[in-house]
């Protein structure tokens, strides 16, 4: 018997702690001049009512969905390959003295020719490596950026369905809540 009489208290309790929670927005009138006590007492009689009726506890809502786990960086880009995939300064001197070479025995002298053309042709080589090493930096600077912008949206939009879905428990709640005060010669609002 003891027991029995402790579930009504609790009740009381439950209302005193969770009260700015449970009834925040709510005005809650005593039509036939109820005693602050009594009031107090059907709060928490009505609030363990609702939370049975509807299995929403708004002192307790269910807990938010773990967020999903970040996306893994890539790894950065590097060089693509050894020496034959990729311009370079090395090459592009090779080409150039050959180049140069041919050039410079048209005109009489392959020795400059070929040297003036490994000058270029290294130079011209390093600017091309430098401009592809460039361009996968972007583009894997790019990839990072679409990845994290996806992780956000999908964290947001479950944080976004988890609000509605507290938001359309809390209004059940609320109805049962308000029916139950309503039952027992309260205005709610």
């Amino acid at each position: 018997m003891r027991s029995r009489n402790r579930v009504p208290w609790l009740a009381v309790v439950a209302t005193f702690v969770t009260g700015s929670v449970a009834f925040a927005g709510t005005y809650i009138y005593p039509k036939k001049g109820q005693s602050k006590q009594q009031q107090d007492k059907d709060k928490g009689t009505c609030t363990v009512w609702a939370t049975d009726q509807t299995g929403f506890d708004p002192a307790n809502p269910p807990p938010p969905p773990a967020a999903p786990p970040p996306p893994e960086a890539p790894p950065p880009p590097t060089s693509s390959g050894g020496i034959r995939s990729e311009p370079n300064a090395v090459r592009g001197a090779g080409r150039g003295a050959a180049l140069g070479a041919i050039g410079g025995a048209i005109a009489g002298d392959a020795g400059k020719g070929a040297a003036a053309g490994a000058a270029i042709g290294g130079v011209g080589g390093a600017i091309r490596k430098r401009d592809n090493q460039r361009q996968r930096q972007q583009q894997y600077e790019q990839q990072v950026s679409a990845e994290q912008r996806q992780y956000q949206q999908q964290a947001s939009s479950q944080r976004q369905q988890y609000d509605a879905k507290v938001q359309s428990l809390r209004s059940e709640y609320n109805k049962a809540f308000a029916a139950c005060m309503e039952a027992r010669d309260y205005t709610v609002k």
